[in-house]
């Protein structure tokens, strides 16, 4: 009687690691991609027509380089709380299914159910964090009587808490929230589609993962500045104003089409940060197969 060889199981990551993964890669991208994340809020609040390298400019001059990493503390503390959670919960609901489904991957509409689902809660917890980076990376444009002047990202939540109240934490929770269901529809199940594309033309490895982030890079762009523009207002507005009045002016002295202001340093922020976020965590995951 022939002896049956038994099939190996297929490896997972522990849950627990992969929401440390995902966070730990998307603050490491943190790192690089900050100077583009607050040039990209100082065109959103600006109502001029200025292009991205005026307002770098501008900021240097003013401010000092430095001044471009203002708030950097507040985004790592982002990561850390959005994308650990959305890059931790997609990546469990992810395995989940394929373990569920005899190892078969989800298709698009189900990759893209995922990243709602995780992007939505990702964005609620991270909500406090993206308040304080907005404040932060604005800060600099005000005239120095009307600055906020946060020392970090600590200070910063404990004087919204203070001075404001604690529901101030989550001030613009609604569209941060729409935009992270927007984003990480678009993001995670378009870089999982195009990962599956373009295997078939570009090895395994970190070009196939920059090809496939830059595709999502640029339809996440596309679909999210509108909610992104209105969110980043909302939350960088004065005490007392409404989010309908600050949505409100917006379309009327701007327009519709400043909905997408700032789509360059939108996307050159968004597109490396997609691409760096998951090489880094591509690379933990392959770090933790070969040597575990």
């Amino acid at each position: 009687m022939a002896q049956q060889v038994a099939v190996p199981k297929e490896r997972y990551i522990p849950n627990g690691l992969k929401f440390a993964f995902g966070g730990l890669s998307g603050m490491a991208a943190t790192c690089v991609v900050q100077p583009l994340d607050l040039i990209k809020t100082r065109m959103q609040l600006s109502g001029g027509g200025r292009t991205s390298f005026a307002v770098a400019g501008e900021i240097i001059a003013r401010e000092g380089f430095f001044s471009l990493y203002a708030g950097l503390t507040a985004g790592l503390l982002r990561q850390a709380t959005y994308t650990t959670t959305r890059l931790g919960i997609y990546t469990w609901m992810f395995d989940s299914y394929r373990e569920r489904n005899a190892g078969a991957a989800p298709g698009f509409g189900t990759k893209t159910l995922l990243g709602v689902a995780a992007g939505s809660v990702g964005a609620f917890v991270g909500t406090p964090a993206e308040v304080a980076l907005i404040r932060m990376t604005a800060d600099g444009r005000l005239p120095m009587e009307q600055r906020r002047n946060y020392k970090n990202v600590l200070d910063a939540l404990l004087r919204i808490v203070r001075e404001e109240g604690v529901l101030k934490l989550w001030r613009g929770a609604t569209p941060t929230v729409a935009r992270a269901m927007v984003v990480n529809a678009a993001q995670l199940g378009t870089y999982s589609q195009a990962r599956e594309m373009f295997v078939t033309y570009v090895p395994d490895g970190i070009l196939l993962h920059f090809c496939a982030s830059m595709v999502s890079g640029l339809v996440t762009t596309i679909a999210s500045m509108p909610v992104d523009i209105i969110k980043t207002r909302i939350q960088n507005a004065a005490k007392g104003q409404s989010q309908i009045e600050v949505v409100t002016s917006l379309l009327k002295k701007e327009g519709v089409l400043s909905l997408w202001k700032g789509f360059l340093p939108y996307y050159a922020r968004i597109g490396p940060h997609t691409v760096l976020t998951f090489i880094f965590l591509e690379q933990m995951n392959t770090a933790y197969f070969k040597y575990t």
